[in-house]
């Protein structure tokens, strides 16, 4: 730090120059954020200096997380959930495992039980709490695969997590199935659901994943994905008040007795915004939202058909993976000499596509016949290593 600061307009210069090197969302593909709704900008910057690791200080801003959690409750058919917001999927995940293994104190060397695709967050579960976790295989739906969730069970299986909306593919594992489960095994059941939280409940088709279901215990849920929230806006619900109970800690030297949170300053900034977005919008405009990412997402398939590449699964949501030759060197030429991000899957290798609200239908076109380009000279390229080859072979 130099000994005498800078002028505003000097400071503004360097942020602009460094924004300026980061992508607009308008190229990027691979992201499940997108731009946040004004009205949430709007209240996220009211509530700036809002502090909810302290929310003794900031009863209004606390007043309005309960609403914040009353909304979320009625979306995932919970009229009383309890839970807090969160800074993201991995601090909810993480948050509902410890819940599991803080109630579970008999248990000396739990387990739970993932399906093989999800969120690497677990990976850091298991290496933070000190617990086994244990994957399931998945079908060819790219789905959990219920039977060997249950083949996996054993005496110190303490809970099972389900994934609505998996990262890579959009997937959504049979929650009703792993509910039952659950129920049957008497363990507890984390549904993953981050990214599908705001997209499954407007869709045309009802797919069973929250806590409709009797043996889902918790949910992890991020407003600022599809919910169209400031970042970080997670949400972690759970069906009974014991689970959060049981991540009580004592706080002697704050305006409150205890803390439930894993983080202990918490944005009372992304709980206006959240509120502020979910009241603006309500149901009829989160489902207008989601209804054109899945127009959008049903061009993109069409288009990328009609050049002869094919989805790994049918889109159940606004995720698509394409099978392309060579998926990594596809990915880099569409960087390197169109600017397009996408990301690539691990099994099976493919292209993986997010269409969030910033997409249009012109961005669609664009991008499949840039893609179309990349992929016919990816060809071409490849013939004529191939012809050099045999070349080679057949003068000696």
């Amino acid at each position: 730090m130099q000994e005498c600061g800078q002028n505003w307009e000097e400071v503004k210069s360097s942020l602009l120059q460094a924004r300026s090197k980061d992508l607009p969302y308008e190229r990027v593909l691979s992201s499940m954020c997108t731009y946040p709704h004004p009205v949430a900008i709007e209240a996220h910057n009211m509530f700036i200096e809002s502090n909810m690791g302290d929310y003794g200080l900031f009863m209004g801003t606390y007043e309005l997380e309960k609403q914040v959690l009353g909304m979320l409750g009625d979306l995932l058919h919970n009229s009383c959930p309890y839970g807090y917001l969160t800074t993201g999927g991995t601090e909810s995940n993480i948050q509902a495992v410890r819940a599991m293994i803080n109630s579970s104190q008999s248990i000396k060397k739990p387990n739970i039980i993932v399906p093989s695709s999800a969120h690497f967050s677990f990976d850091k579960i298991s290496n933070i709490l000190k617990i086994d976790v244990r994957k399931a295989r998945i079908l060819p739906n790219l789905a959990v695969d219920t039977g060997h969730v249950s083949s996996l069970i054993d005496k110190s299986t303490i809970g099972l997590v389900g994934i609505a909306g998996s990262t890579e593919f959009g997937q959504v594992d049979p929650i009703s199935e792993l509910s039952k489960i659950a129920l049957d095994n008497n363990i507890f059941l984390h549904v993953d659901a981050a990214f599908g939280g705001f997209v499954l409940p407007f869709l045309n088709e009802h797919i069973p994943f929250d806590f409709s279901l009797p043996g889902v215990t918790s949910v992890a849920i991020d407003p600022h994905k599809m919910g169209m929230s400031t970042i970080p806006s997670g949400a972690l619900l759970f069906r009974e008040k014991k689970m959060l109970d049981s991540l009580k800690v004592e706080t002697p030297y704050l305006t409150i007795n205890s803390q439930f949170t894993l983080t202990g300053t918490r944005s009372g900034a992304s709980v206006a915004a959240t509120y502020a977005v979910m009241k603006h919008l309500g149901k009829e405009g989160y489902r207008k939202i989601v209804d054109r990412c899945i127009s959008l997402t049903q061009l993109l398939i069409k288009e990328t058909k009609s050049i002869g590449l094919s989805p790994v699964i049918d889109p159940v949501m606004n995720i698509i993976a394409l099978y392309v030759p060579d998926p990594r060197k596809i990915r880099e030429e569409l960087a390197l000499n169109y600017g397009w991000q996408v990301s690539i899957t691990k099994e099976p290798s493919s292209i993986r596509l997010v269409i969030m609200p910033h997409m249009t239908e012109e961005t669609i076109l664009s991008f499949v016949r840039d893609l179309n380009i990349v992929i016919n000279q990816s060809a071409s390229s490849t013939r004529l290593e191939n012809d050099k080859i045999f070349v080679n072979r057949t003068s000696k």
